[in-house]
C-alpha cells in the first residue's frame, strides 16, 4: 500500500468524501452511486441486528438513518492509504452521541471492484458503549 498524495484525487478520497457526506448529512445518493450491485458492509455497532455483515443499498440507508438518530458528528481524515484493491482511511469523528460529547478515531477499509465500492468495513478506536439506549 502507498500513501495517497494530496495532489491527486484518488478513488479512496472520493469514496471517503461520499461516506462522510452520508454520515454527516443523511444524504446517501452520492455514496450509493459508487457501490456495486452486490455491495455489503460491516460496522462495529454493539447492537442486535448490526453485529454481522450487512447487504445492500437499502440496509446502508437504514444504517445512516439509525446513526443520524443517535450521532451527530463530523469526520476528519487523518491518513489515506490505497492499493489496487483496497483503500484505508483513518479518521477522527467528533460530535454528540446520545446527548454526550463524542470523540473517537476510526478506520474504514473500502474494497473495490474496479472503480466501484464492493464493500466497506469499519473499525473503531474506542468501544461504542453510548450506542446503547440512554
Amino acid at each position: 500500500m502507498h500513501k495517497s498524495t494530496g495532489t491527486r484525487i484518488s478513488r479512496t478520497y472520493d469514496a471517503f468524501d461520499a461516506f462522510k457526506h452520508a454520515f454527516e448529512t443523511g444524504k446517501t445518493i452520492h455514496f450509493l452511486q459508487k457501490v456495486t450491485e452486490d455491495f455489503r458492509f460491516r460496522v462495529p455497532l454493539p447492537l442486535e441486528g448490526w453485529n454481522n455483515e450487512q447487504y445492500g443499498k437499502e440496509r446502508f440507508e437504514d444504517l445512516i438513518r439509525f446513526e443520524r438518530s443517535v450521532l451527530q458528528a463530523y469526520f476528519t481524515p487523518i491518513l489515506v492509504l490505497e492499493n489496487e484493491d483496497n483503500g484505508i482511511v483513518v479518521f477522527r469523528a467528533e460530535g454528540v452521541l446520545n446527548g454526550k460529547s463524542y470523540l473517537n478515531e476510526l478506520t474504514v477499509v473500502f474494497e473495490y471492484e474496479e472503480d466501484r465500492i464492493r464493500s466497506f468495513r469499519e473499525y473503531v478506536g474506542t468501544p461504542l458503549k453510548n450506542y446503547e439506549a440512554p
